[in-house]
């Protein structure tokens, strides 16, 4: 598959994946964005890019999910909370993406997000984080599986955030989701890859999934070895900032 193909071009699409996956794996959330926003830097058209971060997440979440699961650093009852719903969100969202454009949500999703991050940040600098068994999950895998699938990203920022708000243990959660997105991913991606086939792997495909699958384990490992109160800080942090970026993109 590589044949040909100048590995000096291939360097900056690895690297753009092995940095989106080492902030996904530790913190739970923004591969799907940081590639993106990456991949438009480097002048990858926006629907290839689009099409290469959801092929290779298929791949990079079971490698992340398989090293958070060996770093103890899933709750498998939630894992199985979340997953079942969240992939009957996804096949939702799917559905609601084919008929009819679930675009004009998006701002509102968004400022929710803001508003979610910046809590985050308060909680995280004024009262350290208290481990607190988390009420809403199912509803949450519904719901993040199906912004996931029809607004092309959200599993990690809405689930992720949310269980912290509620006082879910950092490292705890962001493993359970990055392992339950594996299956979120697989399901969303299947069609996709199906019509596509391996066309679906170009150049920026190939190297985001070296960089990523290189990555996924590192992540897995910098959330075990991160403290509780720095975790809920970068997350409000990465969460906060990807939300107005996205938000600007949205409006402008």
């Amino acid at each position: 598959m590589l044949d040909g193909i100048d590995l000096t071009a291939l360097l900056p699409f690895i690297a753009v994946g092995f940095a989106a996956q080492i902030i996904d794996g530790a913190l739970g959330m923004a591969f799907g964005v940081l590639s993106n926003l990456l991949l438009l830097g480097l002048g990858v058209p926006p629907a290839a890019a689009s099409a290469g971060v959801h092929t290779v997440e298929t791949f990079t979440t079971a490698v992340s999910g398989i090293s958070h699961a060996l770093h103890r650093n899933v709750n498998w009852r939630m894992f199985l909370r979340l997953m079942i719903p969240g992939v009957i969100g996804g096949v939702l969202g799917a559905y609601v993406l084919s008929n009819i454009h679930a675009d004009t949500a998006k701002p509102f999703i968004l400022a929710y997000l803001i508003a979610i991050g910046l809590y985050l940040l308060w909680r995280g600098w004024a009262h350290p984080p208290i481990v607190r068994k988390p009420k809403v999950v199912e509803p949450l895998g519904l719901v993040g599986g199906f912004l996931d699938a029809a607004g092309g990203g959200g599993w990690g920022p809405v689930v992720t955030s949310n269980l912290l708000v509620q006082g879910s243990d950092p490292r705890t959660t962001i493993g359970t989701v990055n392992t339950a997105e594996f299956f979120l991913a697989a399901t969303i991606s299947v069609t996709f890859i199906t019509q596509l086939g391996w066309k679906a792997f170009t150049l920026a495909t190939v190297g985001l999934l070296i960089g990523g699958v290189v990555a996924a384990p590192l992540g897995a490992y910098l959330a075990k070895r991160v403290p509780a109160k720095t975790l809920m800080l970068l997350v409000g942090t990465l969460l906060t900032l990807t939300s107005l970026y996205n938000l600007y993109i949205t409006l402008r």
